[in-house]
């Protein structure tokens, strides 16, 4: 199975966070303004029932209600319904007196409804038990049959729960009639008994189309803007990664060690201009192990060398053993001990402080500036200032054992005479690098510098690996102040 590369899975990491961004945005913004709309419907439904509650004669309609819930006017309006003929309901009712009051406020709902352009619907009704049930309507400003006056109807679901004998709470629903937002305002009378409710609906068709076209927008503006988002992120990712781990790649399939190679012959890396910082630090230490793997080949080049031109006894070859050991053991390029020497010293002071309780120090060095320097001067240069800050290091610690543990990294670890003399040391070290750095007349690469940071064993359950940690955040904590001083230099 085929893996798919650093480049391709960058590239579906972006898109999957634009993917994301414009459907959240898209999402937050559909729903923000769709709340505001339908807020704004459902206040507008309850102000306009409110508004009509004001014209309502209560006295009349506690009359008409009184006679619509009779058994008497019952009867007669179901015969009339079933007979599609409204007249014996208008005879009822002028023979209760209330004809006349009915015309009157059913013309007056009209023209109120006509002047409200909103409104789709607007109706008297009572409302029946909390607990579920059916309504009955008693006066409508559309154009019904005077016999849908008493006429019973079952709640709309989306009324389920509520308590219908207050203000009910406004509500979208889809029905029969579409989209409708609608709200209830009670009537009481004078005595603060509940009358009937105001009823009003405004369509809402309308804005669930518009609401539809305007998703339509966001949805495409989305589109657009991810599609010149990911163009732009698609180029920023095949510029700082893409590219450049293409080229690292395709120069250390270079790399062919031979016998007798010098660094050029043998393919090591060399790149200029590496703007990223994770990447150049992969190609420092790509190339360091390059470095080693070329020395190394090299030395067992000569020990065969050695090898063919002499007869060994025991003697010979426990020489040429130990020269094997002390290249496996050496920094090719400082000379002094490298991290393969640290970690054996490591295991021998551990042993020790054991057995005999030594006391020692650990002094962490960090070379301060190696980077800019490779990358405004060549590796060449950076090799010249490294060799320099270490030979500081090792003039200083005459007689302490100095390692390289990293590409810009120094250890040396204190024990005897250096040990007793470890604060005046570091000081005097610290000193040889500040001056030297002052010196803004010589090349960058001869003026050394760098951030040390120093730790004992003084505590009981101390290891070298707990001193060392404790001396590296002291140089951290330099080198931060270091940078802070000299930043933009």
């Amino acid at each position: 199975m085929k893996k798919s590369s650093i480049g391709s899975k960058m590239y579906i990491f972006a898109l999957a966070t634009v993917l994301f961004t414009a459907a959240a945005v898209c999402a937050l913004s559909y729903f923000i303004n769709a709340n505001q709309v339908d807020n704004y419907y459902k206040q507008l439904t309850v102000n306009s029932a409110n508004a009509y509650s004001y014209y309502v004669d209560v006295d009349f309609m506690k009359e008409l209600r009184e006679v619509a819930e009779s058994d008497e006017y019952q009867a007669i309006r179901e015969a009339a319904e079933e007979a599609e003929d409204e007249e014996p309901v208008i005879e009822y009712l002028k023979e209760k007196g209330l004809w006349e009051k009915y015309e009157s406020e059913r013309e007056e709902m009209r023209t109120y409804v006509s002047n409200m352009k909103d409104i789709e619907y607007l109706y008297l009704v009572v409302m029946g038990d909390n607990d579920g049930g059916k309504d009955m309507y008693l006066l409508d400003a559309d154009d019904v049959e005077v016999y849908e006056t008493g006429y019973f109807e079952e709640r709309e679901a989306a009324f389920e729960g509520y308590d219908m004998q207050g203000v009910v709470p406004p509500v979208i629903s889809e029905g029969d009639w579409g989209w409708l937002c609608s709200g209830y305002i009670p009537i009481y009378d004078k005595a603060g008994k509940l009358v009937c409710h105001v009823g009003c609906d405004i369509s809402m068709d309308e804005v669930r189309h518009q609401r539809k076209i305007k998703l339509a927008y966001l949805v495409i503006s989305a589109l657009v803007c991810m599609v010149l988002f990911f163009a732009v992120a698609s180029i920023f990712v095949r510029r700082s990664i893409v590219n450049p781990l293409k080229v690292l790649t395709r120069e250390m399939k270079k790399f062919s060690p031979k016998e007798n190679s010098n660094y050029e012959e043998a393919g090591v890396l060399d790149i200029k201009n590496i703007k990223s910082a994770e990447i150049e630090e992969i190609y420092e230490e790509t190339r360091s192990m390059q470095i080693r793997i070329v020395d190394y080949i090299n030395s067992i080049t000569e020990i065969k060398r050695d090898k063919e031109r002499a007869e060994f006894d025991a003697k010979s070859k426990e020489q040429v053993i130990d020269k094997i050991s002390v290249e496996a053991f050496k920094d090719a390029l400082t000379g002094i001990g490298n991290k393969n020497a640290y970690t054996r010293k490591e295991k021998e002071l551990n042993r020790m402080i054991r057995n005999e309780n030594l006391k020692f120090a650990v002094v962490m060095i960090d070379v301060n500036g190696l980077k800019k320097i490779n990358v405004n001067h060549g590796h060449s240069q950076g090799d010249i200032y490294l060799k320099g800050c270490c030979h500081h290091i090792c003039e200083v610690f005459k007689h302490s054992p100095v390692f390289r543990v990293g590409g810009d990294e120094f250890v040396a670890i204190l024990y005897g005479e250096d040990y007793k003399d470890r604060d005046e040391k570091v000081e005097e070290l610290r000193k040889i690098y500040a001056e030297s750095y002052s010196k803004e007349d010589v090349s960058p690469w001869l003026r050394y510098s760098a951030s040390i940071g120093i730790a004992v064993n003084d505590q009981p359950q101390d290891n070298v690996e707990t001193v060392f940690k404790r001396a590296d955040e002291a140089m951290y904590k330099e080198k931060a102040e270091f940078k802070k001083e000299h930043a933009g230099r």
